[in-house]
Formats: C-alpha cells, sequence, structure tokens
C-alpha cells in the first residue's frame, strides 16, 4: 500500500449560507490523500498502473466549482468521485479550506476533513 498526496490545490468559488458569500466568493485551500497498491506502478513505471494525480486535480476542481452550502457536502462530493472513477483508490482522505471565512473575527481557515474506505 502506498499514499499519494496532492496537496494545496487553491479554487476561488462561492460556497455559503450567506447570500453575501454566493455573491463575492472565496479562495479555497484542497488537500487530498489517497491509499492505493502502487506495487504494480512502482514496478511497471506505467501511468497507467497508477493513480493519477492529475485526474484528482481536476475531479477536485470539479466539484469545488459546484456551489454548496455547507462544505461538508462538497467534500462528500469529492470522496463520491475519487471512488467511482479511480478504482485504484482504497482509501481518501479530503480536506477542504476556506480561507479567510466571513465568521466575525480574525480567523485564518475553517477546514472539514473527511476520510472514507472503499466498500467491498
Amino acid at each position: 500500500m502506498g499514499i499519494i498526496k496532492v496537496q494545496n490545490i487553491r479554487i476561488y468559488s462561492n460556497h455559503g449560507c450567506l447570500e453575501e458569500e454566493a455573491k463575492i466568493g472565496s479562495h479555497y485551500r484542497v488537500d487530498v490523500e489517497v491509499k492505493a497498491n502502487l506495487s504494480t506502478s512502482a514496478s511497471s513505471d506505467k501511468l497507467k498502473d497508477t493513480v493519477d494525480y492529475v485526474h484528482i486535480n481536476k475531479l477536485v476542481e470539479q466539484e469545488v466549482l459546484q456551489r454548496s452550502e455547507l462544505l461538508e457536502h462538497v467534500v462528500a462530493r469529492i470522496l463520491k468521485k475519487l471512488f467511482q472513477e479511480i478504482s485504484l483508490i482504497e482509501e481518501a482522505t479530503v480536506a477542504l479550506s476556506k480561507l479567510n471565512p466571513p465568521i466575525g473575527g480574525d480567523v485564518e481557515a475553517v477546514t472539514i476533513e473527511m476520510t472514507q474506505k472503499r466498500e467491498c
């Protein structure tokens, strides 16, 4: 089992429960960690035998650009897509951070992190 991390994916989108968040938008950061059997790709040196991190990045961008009220909903959609489209993934962790959230204080980020294992 190996781990592939795609870190600090930065996207501008419009999530949140407040009307102003839908209009103004915010900056988001996404970190993805996937666990998969990498022994075949380690031997073959072929992209077809591994988890393509370009594919991970595209999936994340597609889901983060679709507006939701809750960050949890976005993270759940990302996890669902990862398992649907990349069969090698056995476990995935996704952390989605809203940078400088409008919560009435000096807060750098609010982060939702969820981990899921592939169902047999």
